[in-house]
């Protein structure tokens, strides 16, 4: 089992027990925090997002952290130009702890409606014609 979940503008795909390093989150280490699903894979793959309310993502914060350090230079040729900055994105791991889907199976499974349910019936206006008036 598995979920697609999106947090910090990216998506990931995690199982439960997994770590991993996501943008900076504003959480204190220990604390718990809830992931947005995506998309469910249980027994069946749940995408819809009725269904999807129902599956709950929680992961622990385990620490924040930097990335490793980018280094940035420009340079401009024949104009004496050169510019070298850096940048270490923050970063928070976190630790899945539960993905529980709740009830999401039976919802995943939408009613179909009869096709051309509505036509069958042949509704007239009160001036003999039908309801697009032909």
């Amino acid at each position: 089992m598995y979920a697609i979940v999106k947090t910090g503008g990216k998506q990931y795909r995690v199982e439960q027990g997994q770590t991993l390093l996501v943008e900076r989150l504003p959480a204190e280490a220990g604390a718990d925090v809830a992931l947005e699903p995506l998309m469910y894979r249980g027994d069946e793959a749940v995408v819809d997002p009725k269904a999807l309310a129902q599956v709950k993502v929680t992961a622990r914060v385990i620490g924040h952290e930097r990335g490793e350090k980018l280094r940035v230079f420009k340079f401009k040729p024949k104009r004496g130009y050169k510019r070298r900055t850096g940048h270490r994105q923050e970063l928070t791991r976190i630790e899945v702890t539960e993905i529980s889907a709740g009830k999401a199976r039976a919802a995943a499974k939408p009613a179909r409606a009869k096709a051309g349910a509505g036509q069958a019936e042949g509704k007239q206006t009160s001036d003999g014609k039908g309801e697009d008036g032909s």
